[in-house]
């Protein structure tokens, strides 16, 4: 999928993967990538810079960890990440419902699909 499609979802998504526990950046590559059934292919020039802005933002925290030798900076949400989630849920349950109620307009909306 183009990276365009995920332009202004990127911290929803970032947030979301990161909602279960510390990750370092390739796996939250990889388990965006997972979760989408392989659709969503985020590059590291991509997150990198989205991770440091949402650190910057306070609603993510990092540490860094050794493993097999190599040190890598861990994410994780803080708190407000937590909110922040929450309402990125919540705005994409609104933007969905809306799209979905203009592309099927015989279903009312908010009826799902």
């Amino acid at each position: 999928m183009k990276s365009d499609a995920v332009r202004g979802h990127l911290d929803g998504l970032l947030l979301a993967v990161l909602e279960p526990g510390p990750l370092h950046g390739y796996a939250i590559i990889t388990a965006v990538q997972q979760r989408s059934g392989g659709v969503l292919d985020l590059r590291t020039g991509t997150i990198y810079p989205a991770l440091q802005r949402l650190e910057r933002l306070g609603l993510l925290s990092s540490d860094w960890e050794t493993a097999g030798g190599r040190r890598r900076r861990r994410y994780a949400l803080t708190d407000a990440g937590r909110r922040a989630l929450a309402g990125e849920r919540d705005s994409w349950h609104a933007f969905t419902s809306a799209i979905d109620a203009v592309l099927n307009p015989t279903r009312p909306l908010g009826t799902g699909g």
